[in-house]
């Protein structure tokens, strides 16, 4: 609750008027059967029709100014409870787009996706709820006990009976409200899982025939979800049934010691009328106070899941030059220098939650150096790491032993965007935003009109945008889902090359080119973009046979490295993967 606490101070004085409006709203209310009692006991008797008028009409503005203090109270409630959760998601948002590779794997997508929707609407409610039953609750509760009390107080009596072993019911089950809820929302991160991988793998779904096989998955998790879900709402539902009964029960004492007292002239009837108003009154703000401790139970629950990711530990400062690694003069411009890694789940505070364990290393003593202009190509089969130096080049994840250094200086010594602003990327299965080309291409930088053309005619992308109507206005689908796989690769290469970066990496960016396509790419890449040094990851020898040098990697370990030349005279696995698929063998 501290994290909605916290982002409550924020709009203070909204929330202190809202409150304010309520609780007037409450007062009036609290008044209406008091003005019923005096019309009924002590101004009908008297039949002056001037005088009924008069008390009607104050009890009609008692409601109107009621109902009018209630509207703007709420609706003030809504706006800042709005306010509040906008607040939340985008401090959510900012810090889940700069959590470090390790962090986001241990938390996961679907738990982070339900912790930004579900979670924060949870939080949202529990904040409009603080805002109205917080405030009306306690003082129908306080201030009709307070009125019953002055009216008649042996009824009074049955109230404060019964309100004591209302509340205790109500704050024992609520004490059990957080972990169960907890535990729903984890289950709920499971489900969202599942129909994440299935909404993006629908086609190699139907392809393999395997609808009925998620189907069942997709139930199992989705019972378990719900089976939680009862269970803590079957619990946390115990006291409405309970004060339902002891309204009840309160409502025939009232009736049957009122009529007595009437019998013996101690009370008036109306007093009996207006018990019974604010005793319904009483019954119904604890059984609010019950609504609002469920909802202040999955809150608390919501807001520590949000908070745990808000509260997550910078586990990849910025080091000073004194704290990191150094290279001998003169430095190449990237190097790494005997690099070991693993991935790792351990720096979540939920890390159980993390789908693997402690993984196995997946990088021993890599160690190779590539100068300014020059360029590097990296193969071998899948899962042996090509992608991982990409990561570690970038900083997503730190190394575990060693040192990566760009420009003569360590990563670590680098802020993120200043690092990251000296590359062009295209990642594997990278994204295309359900946007217009041009801005896919230029994606918020500043790029201008000669800059697009130039890096859509180098991607070899000129071809196919010259025969949409709207050229680069062309709007793609999620995902780009009306683009074939040979463009969507096309677009993207280009958005890497627009900005003319200093290092351009292709993670298998053109597994989807023809070769002859391939060829004209690789050609347009080196004529107008030679200064750029480049990282090439790919499958086919094809590609990266003219790069300065070649990466050989199997199981994580450099198993060849220099020209294509030297690969083909002293690396039997290269010259394997090379007569293989020129089809030499």
């Amino acid at each position: 609750m501290k994290l909605i606490f916290h982002h409550m101070r924020k709009y203070l004085k909204s929330i202190s008027l809202g409150m304010s409006l309520k609780l007037l709203a409450t007062m009036a209310e609290l008044m209406l059967p008091y003005i019923l009692e005096h019309m009924i006991d002590n101004v009908v008797p008297l039949g002056e029709m001037g005088r009924i008028f008069l008390w009607g009409f104050l009890m009609i503005l008692t409601a109107l100014a009621c109902w009018i203090l209630n509207m703007l109270a709420n609706r003030n409630a809504v706006k800042n409870a709005h306010f509040v959760s906008y607040d939340i998601r985008r401090a959510l948002f900012n810090k889940t787009a700069n959590l470090s590779g390790t962090v986001f794997d241990s938390y996961g997508l679907p738990s982070l996706t339900s912790r930004m929707t579900s979670d924060s609407y949870n939080v949202q409610s529990c904040v409009q709820s603080i805002q109205t039953l917080c405030v009306r609750a306690p003082i129908m509760m306080i201030g009709g006990i307070a009125v019953t009390m002055t009216m008649d107080p042996v009824l009074s009596g049955i109230l404060c009976v019964m309100l004591p072993i209302l509340l205790a019911v109500v704050l024992l089950v609520s004490r059990h409200g957080i972990p169960l809820y907890t535990r729903v929302q984890d289950r709920l991160d499971d489900v969202v899982r599942i129909m994440r991988e299935n909404i993006t793998g629908i086609r190699v779904v139907k392809a393999l025939s395997k609808t009925d096989y998620e189907r069942r998955r997709f139930y199992r998790a989705n019972d378990a979800m719900v089976k939680q879900d009862i269970k803590a709402s079957a619990i946390m539902s115990v006291p409405g049934p309970f004060m339902q009964t002891c309204l009840n029960i309160g409502l025939t004492l009232v009736v049957f010691v009122g009529a007595v007292r009437v019998n013996n002239g101690q009370i008036k009837p109306g007093v009996i009328l207006a018990f019974l108003t604010y005793f319904n009154l009483i019954l119904q703000s604890v059984m609010a106070l019950n609504r609002m401790f469920m909802m202040i139970s999955k809150a608390s629950a919501s807001a520590d899941r949000i908070a745990s990711v808000l509260a997550a530990r910078e586990d990849q400062p910025v080091l000073s030059e004194d704290e990191a690694e150094h290279l001998e003069e003169p430095a190449p411009f990237i190097r790494f220098r005997h690099v070991n890694f693993r991935y790792s789940p351990a720096l979540a505070d939920d890390s159980e939650n993390f789908a693997g364990g402690e993984q196995e290393q997946c990088l021993y003593d890599i160690d190779f150096s590539i100068n300014r202009g020059e360029s590097l190509g990296i193969i071998g089969p899948t899962g042996c790491g090509k992608t991982t130096i990409v990561n570690l080049l970038m900083r997503f994840y730190d190394v575990e032993d060693g040192a990566v250094f760009v420009d003569g200086r360590d990563v670590r010594t680098y802020e993120k965007d200043e690092l990251h602003r000296k590359f062009g990327v295209v990642f594997q299965n990278d994204l295309i935003f359900h946007d217009t080309l041009r801005r896919n291409i230029s994606f918020g930088r500043d790029i201008d009109e000669e800059g697009l053309q130039t890096a859509v005619s180098d991607a070899m992308a000129a071809e196919f945008v010259s025969k949409l109507d709207e050229g680069l206005d062309y709007m793609a689908d999620v995902k780009g889902a009306n683009l074939s796989g040979g463009q969507k690769q096309r677009i993207l290469i280009a958005r890497a090359l627009a900005a003319n970066p200093e290092i351009l990496i292709l993670d298998d960016s053109s597994s989807a080119l023809d070769y002859k396509t391939d060829a004209a790419l690789r050609t347009a890449i080196t004529r107008h973009h030679g200064d750029s040094t480049i990282i090439m990851v790919a499958q086919r020898v094809s590609s990266i046979q003219n790069m300065t040098n070649i990466l050989v990697l199997d199981n994580g370990r450099a198993i060849g490295y220099g020209s294509h030349e030297h690969l083909l005279a002293t690396c039997p696995p290269y010259q394997e993967i090379y007569h293989a698929q020129m089809g030499e063998l």
